[in-house]
């Protein structure tokens, strides 16, 4: 497994914009689409890290604890899928399924969303204030795959507990650690 660490984009950044289309209902969505009243939380995955996989049903918990209290939710997979076609739609749809996504999971043919955002990883996190601006990038907890750390999801939940408070979300973040985006040649 590669052990790649996000990029952290600058804090303050304005969220890319995007229109992609959901692997589940064939819809698309844009950033309005799925922006929440408290903010946004944009998230790179795919199908067969397994960083992601160790970490999906706490993504899924966060996303149900948080939703219900004005936060959007989004997923989005950019790998190359003619190396990697474990990551294109069909599976992205079989993937959501067997989670229980309750966010859409959106595919980044063109990568172009990807790299509007800086990504570097699967799982690689961001959240948005309310005006779309970035106040959080990085892990979702310290647990790694073999590390013995539980999942928690405590480094994105202080972040949106932070929120919620109307508190400033602490600058001292740290990077997620997961496997490359699959980028094109």
């Amino acid at each position: 497994m590669a052990r790649t660490p996000s990029n952290m984009l600058p804090l303050g950044t304005m969220a890319p914009d995007f229109h992609l289309t959901d692997a589940v209902t064939n819809d698309k969505f844009s950033l309005q689409d799925v922006k929440g009243e408290k903010g946004t939380v944009v998230m790179f995955i795919c199908n067969h890290c397994p960083f992601v996989i160790h970490v999906n049903e706490e993504i899924v918990r966060v996303a149900n604890d948080y939703r219900v209290q004005g936060f959007g939710f989004v997923a989005i997979s950019s790998n190359d899928i003619e190396k990697y076609p474990q990551d294109g739609p069909k599976e992205m749809w079989k993937t959501a399924q067997k989670n229980n996504y309750t966010f859409p999971y959106l595919f980044d043919e063109t990568q172009e969303i990807a790299k509007a955002y800086d990504a570097a990883c699967t799982p690689d996190f961001y959240l948005f204030d309310a005006q779309l601006k970035l106040i959080y990038r990085g892990q979702l907890d310290d647990s790694r795959p073999g590390n013995g750390i539980p999942v928690n999801g405590r480094d994105l939940r202080q972040a949106l507990d932070a929120v919620l408070r109307n508190a400033t979300v602490s600058s001292d973040q740290k990077p997620s650690i997961g496997c490359n985006i699959k980028w094109k040649e």
